[in-house]
């Protein structure tokens, strides 16, 4: 299994200091969390893309590029990209030249966004949100195998004898994930064209991704592209260690309440019993892990949430530390015996 990171890099004051760093700070931030990642052993970084405040990450590719310049192993992965509000064109030619910069480390995760106010930011109607996804899938999945493609859809100007350059290198695409919250589509279109499945597992419980992992795995095999089980699957989570679980819970408490999608939830110990979300010793956070498995099946990928909140720089290093020595080598051994078969590729 692969162990990595997961960014959306939110931008919000340290509620424990008040400490706000500025969007310059946050966005180096962002290369120092990756570095470190690589050093502790971990296998992806994997980041999001927003364009509201309070997030920094709007031009995933061009943070990418940074980072593949100062990392040499990581696969380097987007947690989205916008497959709904971005230009299908725009995405072929951008993941592609990363792909030249960055040889066999470049993979999407593709979704639909959470925001609703981003459609019309870029031109779009939320209420198309599942249509768009599916047309600009099949044409950037066109732009990297043909060239010469010819393309008429509902939702952008017709394409005639296009080719998008630079060509995928070695003409392999880059790998795609398509991320999943809710819509069942999501996992129809996957397996359609078999492709990598990626649940968030976060803030929603987590009894709620086990029916459409199912059901991405059984179209996975109706659509002859190998067994169920070998369906290729990843996993998200959020995690949060120190060495005792009591000091874990207290220090981490003021950071729940200060990121936006919990304020709502009842207790951070109701939504750590009821979704993914891992506050303790390294062994709580390992077992909560290995309970994924038995909800999911073997799967690909599993890739952590380390600094939502306001957590500081120091702190989430701090985190990437402790997941590297004290729950990385317990994970990768425990997970060693049961892995899919099936090959990602472009």
């Amino acid at each position: 299994m692969e162990f990595g990171m997961l960014t959306i890099g939110d931008l919000l004051p340290d509620p424990r200091t008040g400490a706000r760093p500025s969007e310059n700070d946050r966005v180096r931030a962002l290369s120092t969390l990756a570095r470190r990642a690589e050093e502790a052993g971990l296998d992806v970084f994997a980041l999001g893309e927003h364009h509201n405040p309070p997030f920094v990450t709007s031009s995933g590719s061009t943070l990418l590029a940074y980072i593949a310049a100062v990392t040499s192993r990581l696969v380097l992965c987007t947690g989205s990209t916008l497959i709904t509000t971005n230009d299908p064109v725009r995405i072929a030619e951008e993941f592609a030249t990363l792909q030249h910069l960055a040889p066999e480390r470049v993979e999407l995760i593709l979704g639909r966004g959470n925001t609703e106010a981003v459609y019309p930011w870029f031109g779009r109607r939320a209420e198309d949100g599942v249509e768009l996804a599916a047309e600009n899938y099949a044409l950037l999945h066109r732009l990297w195998r043909e060239e010469d493609v010819d393309w008429d859809g509902r939702f952008r100007t017709p394409l005639r004898g296009f080719t998008s350059v630079p060509r995928p290198l070695d003409g392999s695409p880059p790998p795609v994930w398509h991320g999943c919250v809710r819509q069942t589509e999501t996992a129809e279109n996957a397996a359609r064209y078999g492709d990598g499945f990626f649940i968030s597992n976060l803030f929603i419980p987590m009894g709620h991704f086990g029916p459409l992992v199912e059901l991405y795995r059984r179209r996975y095999e109706e659509h002859g592209h190998g067994r169920a089980e070998d369906a290729v699957v990843g996993v998200g989570g959020q995690i949060f260690i120190r060495p005792r679980s009591q000091d874990a819970v207290e220090e981490f408490r003021p950071y729940f309440h200060n990121t936006p999608v919990y304020r709502e939830q009842t207790s951070l110990e109701r939504v750590m019993e009821t979704t993914a979300l891992s506050v303790g010793s390294p062994q709580q956070v390992i077992d909560k892990t290995l309970t994924f498995r038995e909800r999911y099946g073997d799967y690909r990928r599993q890739l952590f949430s380390l600094d939502l909140g306001g957590i500081p720089l120091d702190t989430a290093l701090e985190q990437i530390d402790l997941l590297g020595e004290h729950v990385l080598p317990v994970l990768r051994r425990e997970t060693a015996s049961g892995q899919a078969g099936a090959k990602l590729v472009g």
